[in-house]
């Protein structure tokens, strides 16, 4: 038989477990009415009271109860009969929570769990992504907002998710009470199709307002879904008028992404606006020599040749997750036959590897290259404006990526900022004719095509 002592043991379990805040605003005022048949009956002041408590701590309650030895299948909670008038108790009940949002804890929170490999210790910085990791180093340093949103974008594997699990970690380590969010587009748009299914969008709402940092990945998945959109909006509007940071990841820019909302767009411009960079040979270097130092403390004795990590640096330029799966594959086949790591090795472990990325240029390589070329910004080459300046250094990115890579033309449209594919068989159409024309125009491409080549 349970016993109030008992209870009031357990009630002192739960601080750690639900925070300050919500122990006293919820956990508190519980009176223990009974225990039988395995039911542990609490007096609760009001039924919006009860409902809240069932809701979001009965499952901590029961388990605390369970770990001290009560015999309890089941919690419930009812109205109190001496409980004062429900008017005076329900507006009391429903400031609390709204003046001070309640903080269920991380685990109730309904994001992604956080990579422990994704910190900024393991984050390798080079040009391509400096300007991306100082922000984010800006953001995870958790003072006054400076810039909301932080927007990140850039292709796969270049290191989006990276940096928000490492902002996620760094603030909660600096800042342990603060509640930090994360999680993707799609996982924010199917919580919030779960809310409205099972008629929660209040609670929905209440949760996804109580954040102190929210970080959403993937935004672009929202595109197109018009009720999560909106949602998105609301949400996004409500935290930055109470001063909450917002990081958000996209694979393009905001401008870029089709069929989302003028005023989403608007408002995730209004912040700072920073893209992650293909690769270069530096970095990737930079990269291969940190994964290869741990797998070194890992597998003991095991030897690399020189020359190895640069071949796969040269070799392997689509992105970084092929990067480290490759070295990953090598110092795993080295360990198994019990052979030093040398060229050779490398060629035939990664034949595979190796074939897929034998120069198999990228669009983004392409345009990057080309807006070197003519000093314009990678964004404004995909974005709308019609400049000649710009439009013809499109031109020739278009061009080349019709020549030099396998890509189908609404796939070029697709990377050239949702254009449509008629507008890429222009952009070539005029390329070809110039080239018979403008001496200039044919040296440029010339020397592009050399310098895509090498």
């Amino acid at each position: 038989m349970m016993t109030q002592e008992t209870w009031d043991q357990v009630r002192e379990q739960l601080v750690p477990r639900v925070g300050r805040n919500n122990y006293t605003t919820w956990i508190e005022p519980l009176k223990l009415q009974a225990l039988s048949n395995g039911v542990a009956q609490f007096e609760v002041p009001t039924s919006f009271f009860g409902n809240w408590v069932s809701r979001n701590f009965a499952d901590h309650i029961l388990r605390e109860l369970q770990e001290s030895g009560a015999a309890v299948q089941r919690v419930e909670f009812s109205v109190s009969r001496e409980a004062p008038t429900p008017k005076v108790d329900v507006k009391k009940t429903l400031a609390r929570p709204l003046t001070r949002p309640t903080r269920p804890v991380d685990e109730e929170l309904p994001g992604a769990p956080l990579d422990a490999r994704f910190t900024f210790d393991t984050f390798v910085v080079g040009k391509p992504n400096e300007l991306a990791h100082a922000a984010a180093r800006r953001v995870a340093e958790g003072g006054p907002v400076t810039f909301n949103p932080l927007f990140l974008y850039g292709g796969v594997g270049l290191g989006k998710t990276h940096l928000m699990h490492a902002i996620a970690h760094e603030l909660t380590l600096r800042q342990p009470e603060l509640r930090v969010l994360y999680l993707s587009a799609e996982q924010f748009m199917y919580r919030f199709v779960q809310a409205l299914r099972e008629r929660q969008i209040m609670d929905f709402k209440e949760i996804f307002r109580s954040v102190d940092v929210l970080m959403v990945d993937d935004v672009q998945f929202v595109a197109g879904k018009d009720s999560t959109q909106e949602e998105f909006f609301h949400t996004f509007n409500a935290l930055v008028d109470q001063n909450k940071q917002i990081v958000i990841s996209a694979d393009r820019a905001p401008g870029e992404i089709k069929d989302l909302e003028e005023r989403i767009k608007s408002r995730l411009q209004c912040g700072l606006v920073v893209d992650l960079h293909p690769t270069d040979y530096e970095l990737r270097l930079g990269i291969l020599q940190t994964k290869a130092e741990h797998y070194r403390a890992q597998y003991h004795g095991l030897q690399i040749a020189s020359g190895v990590l640069e071949f796969l640096a040269h070799r392997i330029t689509t992105n970084v997750r092929v990067l480290e799966g490759a070295l990953t594959r090598l110092f795993a086949f080295a360990s198994l036959v019990g052979r030093e790591i040398t060229l050779e090795l490398a060629q035939d472990c990664l034949a595979d590897i190796l074939r897929a990325s034998d120069r198999k240029l990228t669009i983004e390589e392409i345009q990057r290259k080309v807006a070197e070329h003519y000093n314009i910004r990678l964004s404004d080459m995909i974005g709308p404006k019609r400049l000649r300046n710009i439009a013809r250094p499109r031109q020739m990115a278009m061009y080349l990526a019709k020549q030099l890579t396998s890509r189908s033309l609404p796939e070029i449209g697709r990377r050239f900022g949702g254009r449509d594919h008629t507008t890429i068989m222009h952009g070539v159409k005029k390329i070809e004719e110039l080239m018979t024309t403008d001496s200039q125009l044919s040296d440029d491409m010339q020397l592009l095509k050399r310098l895509l080549q090498a």
